[in-house]
């Protein structure tokens, strides 16, 4: 399925059907992985990326120090996170996978909040259209592909 030629309404019309799906059957080793995940990911709550040097280090490696949304710098925008790009109120499955994470600022992290990939494209084209080539250019297309 070539993504590119599709209707942004079709988009939207896919990424719900998908992102609809719910999947209940999490095993113990499944929580426990994700427990690692978050402590991994968090620090002080959702303030600051990063509890071990291992994420740190991912944080440092994906980043330059200026938000790839909002071309700020972390510290003017009230600091850095590490996002989904893919919700994961709506692609669980996907909220360990690092093709899925991305580091921008506390604010656009904020404005994105649980906003399917393509509604948060159509946001930022209709709310800051400068914004949108780099929206577009993080596009997680293979994530997206394997949605099929």
């Amino acid at each position: 399925m070539n993504l590119e030629d599709k209707q942004l309404k079709e988009l939207f019309s896919l990424a719900n059907k998908i992102g609809n799906k719910r999947y209940h059957k999490l095993t113990y080793q499944d929580f426990e992985n994700y427990r690692k995940f978050d402590y991994w990911r968090y620090i002080n709550g959702d303030y600051e990326c990063g509890t071990t040097q291992e994420s740190k280090d991912w944080v440092t490696e994906n980043s330059d120090g200026y938000c790839p949304i909002c071309e700020q710098h972390y510290s003017v925008k009230g600091g850095k996170s590490i996002d989904h790009k893919l919700p994961r109120s709506q692609y669980p499955w996907l909220s360990i996978d690092f093709q899925n994470l991305w580091v921008i600022c506390r604010d656009c992290n904020q404005e994105k909040s649980d906003m399917n990939w393509y509604e948060y494209e159509h946001y930022i084209f209709v709310n800051y259209p400068n914004w949108y080539p780099a929206v577009k250019m993080a596009r997680p297309k293979l994530l997206l592909n394997s949605l099929k």
